[in-house]
Order: C-alpha cells, then structure tokens, then sequence
C-alpha cells in the first residue's frame, strides 16, 4: 500500500475510533472528568515533550561536538515533532499514540527500523543507480567549424 493511501485511511479511521473511546470514558465516568482527563494528558504530553526534546537536542549537539553525525537524534526529532502533535490533538487514543513516541527505547528502535530500512537501503540503491548511469555515458569530441 501506498503512503498516500495509509495516510487518507488513517485520516478517516481515526477520528471515529477517538470520537467512539471519548464516548465510552464519558459514559464510564462522565463529561466533566473525561474532559479534565484530555487536558491533564495533553499538559502532561507538553511538559514530556519538553524534556524528551531537550534532551535528544543535547545528544545531537554533544555528537556534533565530538565530530559524529548524530543520524538517531535527527531521526528523532521528527518523532518527537509528530508524537507532541498527537498528543496536543484531543483524544485518548492519538494520546497513546504521542506517549509512544515520547518513549526513549521505543523511540530509539523506531529511529533505528528507519535508518536501516529505509535510509540505508535508498543509498545502497542509489550507488548501484549510479553505477548503472555511468555506463551509459558516450565520452567524445567534437569542434564547431565556421
């Protein structure tokens, strides 16, 4: 399947799945609590993004600093991005899906599957792209007569 494709399922799906789990934590312990639930985990997700994104920030300068190319932390990043977004979205289930991403070992093995499954993998193929491509290039000479 396409990205495009599990990206558009996931825009449909999910608003349903958040609007069913809203309803049932509302009838279990009511409209008022499940509402000052969606804010505590939002502020909560906030503060541990905050951290985690400091954090990763100092590894990433600390590599640079000794001359690394710090590859995990520019991955993690982006997941950290996504992952605060999902838990500012109001919701129980894009909030298990934030404190996922705010978790380290998790974060670092997802960091890890896309720079070995998918970075490295596109290198190894563009080496190989470039190496077709070489061979097909024609090598002359030519002079432009008046």
């Amino acid at each position: 399947m396409k990205t495009m494709q599990i990206l558009f399922i996931a825009f449909l799906i999910v608003p349903f799945v958040e609007i069913y789990v809203l309803l049932q934590v509302g009838g279990l312990i009511g409209a008022f609590p499940t509402i000052l639930l969606v804010v505590f985990t939002a502020v909560l997700g906030a503060w541990l993004l905050r951290r985690q994104g400091f954090a990763t920030w100092q590894r990433f300068q600390s590599g640079l600093a000794q001359g690394e190319i710090p590859a995990y932390e520019m991955i993690e990043g982006p997941i950290l991005l996504v992952g605060g977004a999902l838990l500012l979205t109001p919701g129980f289930f894009t909030d298990m899906l934030g404190f996922a991403c705010l978790i380290p070992t998790l974060r670092r093995k997802i960091a890890q599957y896309i720079i070995e499954h998918h970075l490295l993998q596109s290198q190894v193929g563009s080496v190989f792209q470039q190496a077709r491509n070489s061979q097909t290039i024609i090598e002359g000479e030519y002079n432009k007569q008046d």
